[in-house]
């Protein structure tokens, strides 16, 4: 749906984030154009190595901002004149900046796709001083949405299927993180935020009730209900818990709840409230309470620094809670604050196409790359669900009808044989941009929501647990381990 206040959102999502980067790229760049591989176009994988928060996966998101950042890659004459004053960068590189433009392909996992780690989530085959730039603002954008999302889809599963909302704008790392927080919670899995910008900005609900001060404005608990009834009477959700919650506010809601009833008013929306005290104890209470006055579709709502292992508990324990608002825990993913992503060089692009793989080293094996142009095959089980993830060279093809052997690249003598016929295959990365131009148009945020969850639902429940869950393996075809085994010895040998 195209909005009036489109062009405000755009504006707002288009300043020119050219400089965001880390001072290094820009030295590495003004190296490589005073040296004769200046135009070399090479490969660059953006993926991370552990899961956040010890969960089994990961949730994509980020995509969307990355695109409008490198369309809108351009050195601006002040940018010029900062870097001419930083005194360390020479007047033809300088010069070379003023017509920087992205020339490259990007390839990247959709927003909303259930991810996990190695395999590679955006790929960028460009020139090297373009691929060097980009670095850091591709680490940054999808570093922190996918975070946001994956906190999200936790605190979702937690909720067995019950409302929960993203209220944690004033509590998130600044205006950016709050509202950019906001979309990645939505692709997660929210059924609103309280980020009004958020709500304008990608066109998802806004969600929201009433604080305590406006409890406290008025003389006494009761005449602030009927207040707040009279002006929002379908959708009157009280907050219960300013005073006494059992013995002054749910009685108090109850009988402006009646009060609308004797006058034909039914909202769409109403219930009370809880921000503090025992929410189990408090919820079954307030329950019963609601249903012998005849509210049984009344919600009870709660928030109260809640996160996936307090909803968790608490729905164990029988809480008659059905709506969740969520803030600090979520916004900030405070028990788990960086996603962890990395950006390393896989190839080099060779003059007739071919890639020459590349690859790091280091004493610690998880941090040893993958090399070479890959893509990612997801493998799915007769049930719909997945079984692995299969990183693989690009020219690389597999019929399903034919046997798959799958083999963990650490411990390669740990294999599984699939059955021609009794599995299916889906390739995950889709193509961003072709030569500069952007190829790819991003769906709405609710659009990539329910794709998200219905991906999320390609899970088993063994690996969507909050606690010790079941790692999906993720593979590595047999000429990609080759490579990677052939490259080893190479090294080795130096």
């Amino acid at each position: 749906m195209k909005l009036v206040y489109e062009g405000k959102a755009e504006t707002l999502d288009r300043q020119n984030l050219t400089l965001l980067t880390d001072l290094y790229e820009l030295t590495m760049m003004q190296g490589y154009f005073k040296n004769e591989n200046a135009n070399q176009t090479v490969i660059f994988d953006m993926f991370y190595r552990t899961n956040p928060m010890e969960s089994g996966y990961a949730v994509m998101a980020g995509l969307e901002q990355v695109i409008q950042y490198i369309k809108e890659l351009r050195f601006e004459k002040e940018d010029i004149e900062y870097l001419r004053s930083l005194g360390i960068f020479q007047e033809d590189f300088l010069d070379y900046l003023t017509d920087f433009r992205f020339t490259g392909s990007i390839w990247s996992i959709p927003e909303g796709e259930v991810i996990f780690p190695r395999e590679p989530l955006v790929k960028v085959i460009a020139p090297i001083m373009q691929a060097q730039l980009v670095e850091t603002a591709i680490l940054n954008i999808i570093n922190h949405q996918s975070l946001i999302a994956t906190k999200t889809a936790r605190v979702c599963y937690a909720a067995r299927g019950d409302g929960v909302m993203e209220f944690g704008l004033r509590r998130a790392q600044g205006p950016d993180a709050g509202t950019y927080g906001a979309r990645a919670a939505m692709i997660g899995g929210c059924i609103g935020t309280s980020n009004v910008l958020a709500g304008q900005l990608f066109n998802v609900p806004v969600k929201g009730t009433n604080a305590h001060s406006w409890v406290m404005s008025f003389p006494d608990e009761l005449t602030a209900f009927r207040k707040y009834a009279e002006i929002y009477p379908d959708a009157c959700l009280l907050i219960a818990d300013t005073y006494d919650t059992l013995k002054s506010g749910v009685p108090n809601a109850i009988k402006v709840f009646t009060e609308l009833r004797d006058k034909g008013i039914h909202p769409k929306l109403y219930g009370v409230r809880f921000d503090s005290g025992d929410l189990a104890y408090l919820s079954k209470k307030a329950r019963v309470m609601l249903d012998e006055a005849g509210f049984t579709d009344a919600v009870l709502s709660a928030s109260n620094d809640l996160d996936e292992f307090l909803i968790d508990s608490l729905k164990v324990q029988g809480a008659r809670i059905t709506s969740w608002g969520v803030g600090t825990n979520l916004i900030t993913s405070k028990d788990w604050p960086a996603f962890g992503g990395v950006y390393k060089l896989a190839g080099v692009v060779n003059e007739d196409g071919s890639c020459t793989p590349k690859i790091k080293l280091s004493e610690n094996s998880e941090k040893i790359t993958n090399p070479g142009n890959k893509k990612i095959i997801r493998v799915y089980d007769e049930e719909g669900k997945v079984k692995a993830d299969l990183i693989c060279l690009v020219e690389e093809t597999f019929d399903p009808k034919e046997d798959l052997i799958l083999f963990d690249p650490q411990e390669p003598w740990k294999r599984t044989r699939l059955k021609g016929g009794e599995y299916s295959m889906r390739e995950l990365m889709i193509q961003v941009f072709d030569k500069g131009e952007c190829v790819y148009t991003s769906p709405s945020v609710m659009e990539m929501r329910d794709f998200c969850a219905g991906e999320l639902e390609t899970l088993w429940d063994e690996t969507r647990r909050l606690v010790n869950p079941h790692n999906v393996y993720v593979d590595l075809s047999q000429k990609l381990y080759d490579m990677k085994l052939n490259l080893l010895d190479e090294m080795s040998m130096k």
